[in-house]
């Protein structure tokens, strides 16, 4: 019996958390956007705050800081898909197979 009402009491609460007209892709994909931007602002934090005396540690500076890439947004993708599949699937049977 306690199991049935921890069940339910757990799964009320999930419906009132998790509402059926919830979009939780975009606020996922938001989340997600800004802790990239956090993390990138973070270690660039890092790097400037190292102190350079000799042009190899500033040019080490400047390599890091240049290999850090832009992160696209998580919602686009990496290669557009085709709109149309030419061959049809499952491919029809040839016609002397019967």
């Amino acid at each position: 019996m306690m199991f049935l009402l921890r069940s339910a009491f757990w799964l009320t609460v999930a419906f009132v958390v998790i509402r059926p007209d919830a979009d939780i892709g975009a606020s996922a994909e938001s989340v997600a956007n800004q802790a990239l931007a956090h993390g990138s602002q973070f270690v660039a934090q890092q790097i400037e705050g190292i102190e350079c005396d000799s042009l190899q540690c500033i040019g080490g500076k400047a390599i890091v800081a240049a290999a850090l890439p832009t992160i696209p947004p998580s919602g686009t993708p990496m290669h557009v898909a085709p709109q149309d599949n030419p061959v049809p699937y499952p491919r029809p049977r040839p016609d002397w197979a019967g």
